[in-house]
């Protein structure tokens, strides 16, 4: 199965993580399931996503001393695979997993998916627990060498024979629930491992191959970042998706330093494969981690990311409580014309970038299509400008029409130059014509 043809574009949806933290159950995803199908299913927005710790019964009940509660209640299968915990999430009793979730996501016409974590339970590997449909144990398929550093749920998993089995038991049952859509986790950098071999780039592959082999169509994200440029070509053999940064937050520091990242990843985007700029926390955030808030972005700094995301085709994954979402954040999430950008034909390019200011192109090769956006990175209002010329393109007519897509105006091009006064952190972005 190629990768490719089942995440032509960059995925979009909406994330537990940044809202519930370990914490989500079953009716929270399916009240912003049935969000996301009334409101924003139309616009592109279609997958729906559990983030980490499902598995864990116990999950937020010392938020004040652990955020992931070391060696903890987790629910596990006779094969030593985390199964969701039945009292966050009943319809998985009896063995069902997540299917029963994952069919009333798809009957609203959207798509699930799951965060894992790299590698095996370690209760798993101390149980001796066999690996389904093989003679060997999870003792012999663990490699307690390899570890995450913040989570303490998992080994990782040797690169045999017997872990390939691992892999594909486990992502045959995935598959059975339905699941379209896998984050995993402490597989795309590891602050553990600078100096020596890290297990996730051959675990990487060994879940690539078990997707292959699963016979249905699975998006593969792999997290944390920042990911490792000098290993772009294998991200994209054997990835759909890839976080170019660390958590990314609501500050303003993180998203100026996206600028940089996406200026660095920009020529890696493509037909399904693309560098992950991560969640876009906006709206109601923190619940789970004990304090419920709206976003810190202003409202200029919040059409700054969701730009920037466009225009460089980054997924997209909302990190808010959808149910609590204001009309102004609705209205930043089905901006029609931004969105198009997200199209397969589409291609962003850094242009400009100083300190103080950027300027990104991104062009439909389809149908020729043109935006520009003049980003302002100060932190008081400046003029931003860029000639034409430095587009390199073919506007036809020395003043094009500039329809500026937030704020749905329209202006001439004066002097072979695009020019806006923008606000402190804000954009103007133009379809030009």
């Amino acid at each position: 199965m190629n990768k490719n043809e089942f995440a032509v574009t960059p995925p979009m949806g909406w994330n537990s993580y940044d809202y519930y933290d370990t914490t989500v159950n079953e009716a929270q995803v399916k009240a912003n399931a049935d969000y996301m199908a009334a409101n924003l299913k139309e616009y592109g927005w279609e997958y729906v996503v559990v983030d980490i710790q499902w598995y864990a019964n116990d999950a937020g009940t010392r938020r004040d001393e652990f955020q992931y509660i070391p060696f903890g209640d987790q629910e596990m299968d006779a094969f030593g695979r985390l199964q969701p915990s039945p009292s966050r999430f009943p319809s998985s009793a009896g063995s069902k997993g997540f299917g029963p979730l994952a069919d009333y996501v798809h009957s609203l016409g959207l798509k699930f998916g799951i965060h894992i974590m790299r590698g095996i339970p370690r209760r798993a590997a101390e149980k001796h627990c066999p690996v389904s449909g093989t003679d060997t144990t999870a003792d012999m398929v663990a490699d307690p060498s390899s570890i995450c550093g913040w989570n303490s749920d998992m080994y990782g998993v040797h690169a045999t024979a017997a872990g390939q089995e691992y892999y594909d038991s486990l992502i045959k049952m995935y598959a059975q629930w339905g699941v379209d859509f896998i984050k995993c986790d402490d597989i795309c950098d590891s602050w553990l491992y600078q100096e020596i071999p890290f297990n996730g780039w051959e675990e990487t592959r060994m879940l690539h191959r078990a997707i292959e082999k699963c016979g249905r169509p699975i998006v593969l994200s792999l997290s944390p970042g920042p990911a490792h440029i000098d290993r772009a070509w294998e991200y994209g053999k054997y990835a759909n998706m890839w976080r170019i940064t660390d958590d990314f937050w609501d500050d303003w520091k993180l998203l100026k330093a996206m600028f940089r990242r996406c200026a660095l990843w920009q020529d890696h985007v493509k037909k399904g494969c693309y560098p992950d700029c991560d969640m876009l926390p906006l709206g109601y955030l923190g619940k789970g981690f004990g304090h419920e808030r709206q976003t810190n972005f202003t409202k200029a700094e919040q059409r700054t990311m969701m730009t920037l995301w466009c225009m460089f085709r980054s997924p997209l994954m909302i990190g808010a409580e959808l149910t609590k979402l204001d009309n102004q954040t609705l209205s930043l999430l089905t901006n029609r014309e931004l969105l198009d950008m997200m199209k397969e034909s589409c291609h962003g390019t850094q242009i400009l970038r100083t300190d103080d200011m950027a300027v990104w192109k991104n062009r439909d090769e389809e149908n020729g299509r043109v935006c520009v956006a003049l980003f302002n990175l100060r932190d008081e209002a400046a003029e931003i400008s860029v000639s034409l010329p430095a587009l390199d393109e073919e506007f036809g007519t020395e003043a094009p029409v500039l329809h500026e897509l937030w704020e749905k105006t329209d202006t001439a091009a004066v002097d072979q130059k695009v020019t806006a006064t923008v606000e402190a952190h804000g954009v103007k972005v133009y379809h030009i014509a």
